[in-house]
């Protein structure tokens, strides 16, 4: 197994734990389980392409150029609203309905980079 399988193992688990914790009532942490999850799926890509990828700066740079490759700026939208998530973690602004509406972003995110990954399942 590759570290990118690693990666996409952890992706799945988070995203499920984030539906998990929602459907529970709880918000902060489905939040930061459904930024996990979006960061472990970039990281996937990082890790194929031997890209750097240990911090913040990193993944969010990682995104974006993945957006800019594809010429999917949806993969920048969905990536931004991860990004909320992980802010909510912290702040606990976000109404239930703004996390569910988000963490269904991360699935479409997830989605469309495990298919772009090696690490990917065939």
């Amino acid at each position: 197994m590759t570290t990118a399988d690693l990666y996409c193992e952890r992706c799945d688990e988070y995203l499920d734990k984030a539906f998990t914790e929602l459907n529970a009532g709880d918000l902060l942490q489905a939040s930061e389980k459904g930024w996990g999850a979006a960061a472990q799926a970039v990281k996937a890509i990082a890790e194929d392409r031997e890209e750097t990828h240990r911090h913040h700066a990193a993944i969010l740079q990682m995104a974006y150029k993945l957006a800019r490759e594809t010429s999917d700026p949806q993969i920048r939208t969905w990536f931004n609203g991860a990004q909320a998530l992980h802010q909510n973690f912290y702040e606990g602004a976000m109404a239930a309905d703004d996390v569910a509406a988000e963490l269904e972003s991360v699935s479409l995110l997830v989605a469309r980079l495990r298919a772009m990954s090696a690490g990917s399942p065939a």
